[in-house]
Protein backbone atom coordinates (compact mmCIF):
# COMPACT_ATOMS: atom_id res chain seq x y z
CA UNK A 1 0.00 0.00 0.00
CA UNK A 2 1.05 3.74 -0.86
CA UNK A 3 0.22 6.79 0.55
CA UNK A 4 -0.63 9.22 -2.48
CA UNK A 5 -1.54 12.47 -2.09
CA UNK A 6 -3.79 14.64 -5.12
CA UNK A 7 -4.76 17.85 -4.87
CA UNK A 8 -7.43 19.42 -6.51
CA UNK A 9 -9.34 15.88 -5.26
CA UNK A 10 -12.75 17.33 -4.92
CA UNK A 11 -13.56 16.81 -8.65
CA UNK A 12 -13.01 15.80 -12.12
CA UNK A 13 -9.82 13.96 -12.73
CA UNK A 14 -8.31 14.21 -9.28
CA UNK A 15 -11.80 12.64 -7.82
CA UNK A 16 -10.95 9.98 -10.38
CA UNK A 17 -7.66 9.25 -9.32
CA UNK A 18 -8.47 9.40 -5.60
CA UNK A 19 -11.54 6.83 -6.55
CA UNK A 20 -9.12 4.04 -8.22
CA UNK A 21 -6.00 4.83 -5.96
CA UNK A 22 -8.65 3.71 -3.20
CA UNK A 23 -10.04 0.71 -5.35
CA UNK A 24 -6.46 -0.54 -5.28
CA UNK A 25 -5.81 -0.69 -1.71
CA UNK A 26 -3.79 2.28 -1.45
CA UNK A 27 -3.84 5.17 1.27
CA UNK A 28 -5.31 8.86 -0.57
CA UNK A 29 -4.96 11.94 0.88
CA UNK A 30 -7.26 14.15 -1.06
CA UNK A 31 -6.53 18.08 -0.89
CA UNK A 32 -8.89 20.40 -1.95
CA UNK A 33 -10.30 24.19 -1.18
CA UNK A 34 -13.37 22.68 -0.89
CA UNK A 35 -15.08 19.13 -0.04
CA UNK A 36 -17.48 17.61 -2.33
CA UNK A 37 -20.34 15.06 -1.19
CA UNK A 38 -18.45 12.97 -4.23
CA UNK A 39 -15.30 13.10 -2.72
CA UNK A 40 -16.60 12.35 0.84
CA UNK A 41 -18.35 8.95 -0.55
CA UNK A 42 -14.94 8.05 -1.43
CA UNK A 43 -14.08 7.36 2.21
CA UNK A 44 -10.49 8.63 1.59
CA UNK A 45 -9.01 10.92 4.15
CA UNK A 46 -9.83 14.52 3.02
CA UNK A 47 -7.58 18.07 4.03
CA UNK A 48 -9.86 20.26 2.68
CA UNK A 49 -9.77 24.07 3.50
CA UNK A 50 -6.15 24.48 1.40
CA UNK A 51 -5.33 26.91 -1.02
CA UNK A 52 -2.56 25.57 -3.01
CA UNK A 53 -1.73 29.75 -3.65
CA UNK A 54 -0.94 30.36 -0.35
CA UNK A 55 1.72 29.78 1.35
CA UNK A 56 0.43 29.71 5.17
CA UNK A 57 -2.32 27.33 3.79
CA UNK A 58 0.22 25.00 2.51
CA UNK A 59 2.39 25.45 5.72
CA UNK A 60 -0.71 24.04 7.66
CA UNK A 61 -1.09 20.72 5.08
CA UNK A 62 2.22 19.76 5.96
CA UNK A 63 1.62 20.49 9.97
CA UNK A 64 -1.40 18.22 9.86
CA UNK A 65 0.38 15.50 7.85
CA UNK A 66 2.72 15.07 10.93
CA UNK A 67 5.02 12.23 10.15
CA UNK A 68 3.13 10.74 7.00
CA UNK A 69 5.28 9.83 4.64
CA UNK A 70 3.80 10.57 0.85
CA UNK A 71 5.35 8.08 -2.14
CA UNK A 72 3.26 9.73 -4.75
CA UNK A 73 2.08 13.41 -4.45
CA UNK A 74 -0.27 14.17 -7.96
CA UNK A 75 0.03 18.55 -8.46
CA UNK A 76 -3.62 17.65 -10.05
CA UNK A 77 -4.76 21.49 -9.08
CA UNK A 78 -5.24 23.55 -12.29
CA UNK A 79 -7.41 26.35 -13.86
CA UNK A 80 -8.65 27.47 -16.73
CA UNK A 81 -9.62 31.23 -17.75
CA UNK A 82 -10.34 32.86 -20.39
CA UNK A 83 -7.81 34.97 -22.30
CA UNK A 84 -7.34 36.43 -25.64
CA UNK A 85 -5.17 38.84 -27.11
CA UNK A 86 -7.82 41.91 -27.71
CA UNK A 87 -8.43 41.95 -24.37
CA UNK A 88 -5.56 41.26 -22.09
CA UNK A 89 -5.43 44.45 -20.22
CA UNK A 90 -8.66 43.47 -18.58
CA UNK A 91 -7.96 40.07 -18.13
CA UNK A 92 -4.74 40.30 -16.31
CA UNK A 93 -6.11 39.14 -13.22
CA UNK A 94 -7.01 35.98 -15.50
CA UNK A 95 -3.82 35.48 -16.58
CA UNK A 96 -2.02 35.92 -12.78
CA UNK A 97 -4.73 33.23 -11.37
CA UNK A 98 -3.73 30.91 -14.18
CA UNK A 99 0.03 31.24 -13.63
CA UNK A 100 -0.50 31.37 -9.52
CA UNK A 101 -1.91 27.50 -9.76
CA UNK A 102 -1.17 25.85 -13.25
CA UNK A 103 2.64 26.55 -12.47
CA UNK A 104 3.48 28.37 -9.57
CA UNK A 105 1.43 26.45 -7.05
CA UNK A 106 3.67 22.67 -8.16
CA UNK A 107 6.63 23.74 -6.84
CA UNK A 108 4.85 25.79 -3.83
CA UNK A 109 3.31 22.31 -2.94
CA UNK A 110 5.99 19.87 -3.79
CA UNK A 111 8.57 22.43 -1.40
CA UNK A 112 5.89 22.62 1.06
CA UNK A 113 6.01 18.62 1.67
CA UNK A 114 9.51 17.60 0.37
CA UNK A 115 10.41 16.81 3.95
CA UNK A 116 6.91 13.86 4.24
CA UNK A 117 8.13 12.69 0.74
CA UNK A 118 9.54 9.01 0.81
CA UNK A 119 13.06 8.18 0.10
CA UNK A 120 11.73 6.83 -3.83
CA UNK A 121 8.84 9.12 -4.01
CA UNK A 122 7.37 10.03 -7.51
CA UNK A 123 6.09 13.32 -7.85
CA UNK A 124 3.43 14.21 -10.85
CA UNK A 125 2.60 17.64 -12.50
CA UNK A 126 -0.47 17.21 -14.20
CA UNK A 127 -0.02 19.56 -17.35
CA UNK A 128 -1.20 19.86 -20.87
CA UNK A 129 -0.14 19.78 -24.26
CA UNK A 130 -1.86 22.83 -24.71
CA UNK A 131 1.52 23.97 -23.29
CA UNK A 132 3.94 22.68 -25.70
CA UNK A 133 5.45 25.24 -28.20
CA UNK A 134 5.98 22.65 -31.02
CA UNK A 135 2.49 21.35 -30.98
CA UNK A 136 0.53 24.39 -30.87
CA UNK A 137 -1.20 24.87 -34.29
CA UNK A 138 -4.17 27.04 -32.98
CA UNK A 139 -4.43 30.55 -31.73
CA UNK A 140 -6.18 31.68 -28.31
CA UNK A 141 -6.16 30.64 -24.95
CA UNK A 142 -2.85 32.90 -23.98
CA UNK A 143 -2.96 32.55 -20.27
CA UNK A 144 -3.62 28.67 -19.90
CA UNK A 145 -0.86 27.91 -22.75
CA UNK A 146 1.68 30.06 -21.17
CA UNK A 147 1.15 28.59 -17.32
CA UNK A 148 1.36 25.37 -18.56
CA UNK A 149 4.62 25.75 -20.66
CA UNK A 150 5.78 27.30 -17.37
CA UNK A 151 4.74 24.26 -15.72
CA UNK A 152 6.84 22.02 -17.84
CA UNK A 153 9.63 23.88 -17.22
CA UNK A 154 9.34 23.70 -13.54
CA UNK A 155 8.83 19.82 -13.90
CA UNK A 156 11.87 19.36 -15.87
CA UNK A 157 13.65 21.15 -13.42
CA UNK A 158 12.44 19.72 -10.54
CA UNK A 159 13.02 16.50 -11.96
CA UNK A 160 16.65 17.40 -12.49
CA UNK A 161 17.06 19.04 -8.55
CA UNK A 162 15.56 16.14 -7.10
CA UNK A 163 17.14 13.08 -8.99
CA UNK A 164 19.68 12.53 -6.37
CA UNK A 165 17.06 12.59 -3.61
CA UNK A 166 15.78 9.54 -5.59
CA UNK A 167 12.57 10.72 -6.20
CA UNK A 168 11.49 10.90 -9.94
CA UNK A 169 9.05 13.76 -11.29
CA UNK A 170 7.30 13.35 -14.32
CA UNK A 171 5.02 15.82 -16.79
CA UNK A 172 1.56 14.26 -17.68
CA UNK A 173 -1.33 15.58 -20.18
CA UNK A 174 -4.61 13.77 -19.35
CA UNK A 175 -5.99 13.96 -22.74
CA UNK A 176 -8.66 16.29 -23.48
CA UNK A 177 -11.09 15.30 -20.66
CA UNK A 178 -15.12 16.13 -20.22
CA UNK A 179 -14.67 18.01 -17.29
CA UNK A 180 -15.89 21.26 -15.42
CA UNK A 181 -13.06 22.84 -16.75
CA UNK A 182 -13.39 22.14 -20.94
CA UNK A 183 -17.36 22.85 -20.18
CA UNK A 184 -17.91 18.63 -20.50
CA UNK A 185 -17.02 18.77 -24.08
CA UNK A 186 -13.60 16.56 -23.75
CA UNK A 187 -13.20 13.47 -26.30
CA UNK A 188 -12.42 11.16 -23.07
CA UNK A 189 -14.16 10.53 -19.40
CA UNK A 190 -12.21 11.53 -15.81
CA UNK A 191 -12.16 7.73 -15.27
CA UNK A 192 -10.64 6.71 -18.27
CA UNK A 193 -8.38 9.58 -18.29
CA UNK A 194 -6.97 8.95 -14.41
CA UNK A 195 -6.90 5.10 -15.64
CA UNK A 196 -3.95 6.27 -18.14
CA UNK A 197 -2.56 8.79 -16.02
CA UNK A 198 -2.00 6.31 -12.80
CA UNK A 199 -0.33 3.99 -15.92
CA UNK A 200 1.76 6.31 -16.31
CA UNK A 201 2.71 6.70 -12.47
CA UNK A 202 3.35 3.36 -12.17
CA UNK A 203 6.01 3.38 -15.30
CA UNK A 204 7.83 6.74 -13.67
CA UNK A 205 11.52 6.25 -12.92
CA UNK A 206 14.49 8.09 -12.48
CA UNK A 207 15.74 6.85 -15.85
CA UNK A 208 12.60 8.60 -17.72
CA UNK A 209 11.82 11.21 -14.94
CA UNK A 210 11.16 14.78 -16.37
CA UNK A 211 9.50 13.40 -19.40
CA UNK A 212 6.38 15.16 -21.22
CA UNK A 213 3.84 12.16 -21.58
CA UNK A 214 0.47 12.12 -22.73
CA UNK A 215 -1.90 9.86 -20.46
CA UNK A 216 -2.09 7.24 -23.08
CA UNK A 217 1.77 6.59 -22.92
CA UNK A 218 2.57 8.79 -26.11
CA UNK A 219 5.75 10.82 -25.41
CA UNK A 220 5.17 14.78 -26.66
CA UNK A 221 7.36 17.22 -27.54
CA UNK A 222 7.98 20.01 -26.11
Amino acid sequence: MKTIVITGANRGIGLALAGLFRDRGDQVIAVCRDSSPQLEALGVQIKAGVDVTSGDSLRRLAACLDDTRIDVLVNNAGVMRKTDLEHIEQQLDDYRVQFEVNALAPLRVTSALLGRLSDDARVVIVSSRMGSLSDNSSAGHYGYRVSKAAANMAGVTLAHELKDKGIAVGLLHPGYVKTDMTGNTGDIDPLDAARGLIGRIDELTLENAGGFYHANGEKLPW
